[in-house]
């Protein structure tokens, strides 16, 4: 089997990268990431491609993402402490290289590898030997592969490498048949919460709207855009994700971008942007351009919640933390992250960290499902 690199994913054919990777996961499609690299959301951040491709013959059977980086930021899986103990022993913690999403903490397929078992097999194991090779000879401390899905956690079975886990907050439809029903499955305090943040919302007199796909207009780019870019100069910085970016996603993506927005008699006043895919909606990105009490919960959680029943998705995926969701009828669930570290001593320190922070998410896990919102009766 034979591996080369790639840095410029337009430069490989979309029908055969998506022929490897599961339709249900927007964010492994060719479209996506190509995207990312075309309308520049990499630069300046970063994050340089260099994929990792296996062919049989000349058929492409086996993709990696791999991108080389010289920091964290935008991985959400948070290495920060191990790079200054790592270069405080000595060492040079970046570059790394990361097999992830860029900016998007969704769990998903990392390795993509078609539906031929026996192929797949094969094209993992390259796949994952040769980025641990590609670490070794260009002397970068580490690799890490971030949110890779629980069935593809077994590929990742290797002795050089330490898997670490993490906990994010999930909603699951149960057939609901109205936000009401779901609604009467919460225990009395969290169900009345719940109705007087939207009745307390109700009477701001907003305007709620939902638009998606090619209902989404240039102008509705616009105005999120404007949100979006306000919440990260006031909290993280730079905007990752350009403009051209949003305005090409429904072309990329036709059908995925929903966007879920609220306005007054002067206009839109905030938006939250979420993916579909065909089982599970996917909240990226909120902005707002002034305080409404109850009006994030409203847009990120109660509208998108609502959408899910609406449409029958069997699943919600609002992004990293946030233990403010438990109360909104979100659960606790793991998820995991794997990583090769060149030097010998600096992994078996690693390792030991990740087996005492699997067991502290264990507890904290089994903690938090003590305070459900859920009626004991109907507890997910």
């Amino acid at each position: 089997m034979r591996v080369t690199t790639c840095q410029a994913l337009q430069t490989v054919s979309a029908a055969s990268w998506d022929a490897l990777s599961d339709a249900e996961q927007p964010f492994v499609r060719h479209a996506f990431l190509a995207g990312l690299e075309t309308h520049r959301c990499l630069e300046g951040h970063g994050w340089y491609s260099n994929h990792l491709l296996a062919y049989e013959g000349d058929t492409l059977v086996g993709a990696l993402p791999l991108y080389s980086r010289d920091n964290s930021y935008g991985e959400f899986v948070f290495d920060w402490a191990w790079a200054e103990a790592y270069e405080r022993a000595g060492g040079r913690y970046y570059p790394k290289i990361v097999s992830a999403i860029p900016f998007t903490p969704v769990a998903g397929p990392r390795l993509l590898l078609g539906s031929n078992p026996t192929l797949a097999q094969a094209a993992a194991s390259t796949l994952i030997d040769h980025a641990i090779n590609l670490a070794r000879e260009h002397a970068m401390s580490s690799w890490h592969c971030l949110f890779p899905c629980e069935s593809q956690l077994a590929f990742f079975a290797h002795e050089d490498l330490v898997i670490r886990e993490g906990c994010q907050y999930h909603w699951y439809n149960q057939g609901y048949a109205t936000f009401d029903e779901f609604l009467s499955t919460l225990n009395s305090k969290r169900r009345k919460e719940i109705k007087r943040e939207r009745r307390e919302l109700g009477m701001t007199g907003l305007t709620l709207e939902v638009v998606e796909g090619a209902a989404i207009t240039p102008a509705h780019w616009d105005v999120f855009y404007a949100f979006y870019c306000d919440t990260f100069d006031r909290k993280f910085g730079a905007p990752r994700f350009t403009e051209s970016f949003f305005h090409d996603l429904n072309a990329m993506l036709p059908g995925s971008p929903v966007l879920f927005l609220a306005r007054d008699e002067s206009g839109y006043v905030a938006g939250a942007f979420a993916l579909r895919g065909p089982d599970t909606l996917y909240g990226r990105h909120w902005g707002c351009r002034k305080f409404v009490k109850h009006l994030h919960f409203e847009l990120c959680y109660y509208q998108t919640i609502d959408y899910c029943i609406r449409h029958g998705l069997h699943h919600l995926d609002a992004g990293a933390q946030g233990e403010h969701k438990i109360p909104r009828g979100f659960t606790p669930r793991k998820t995991w992250s794997t990583h090769w570290i060149r030097d010998p001593n600096f992994r078996r320190a690693v390792k030991d960290f990740c087996a005492r922070e699997s067991n502290h998410v264990g507890h904290y896990i089994q903690q938090l499902g003590e305070h459900s919102a859920y009626r004991i009766s109907d507890a997910n």
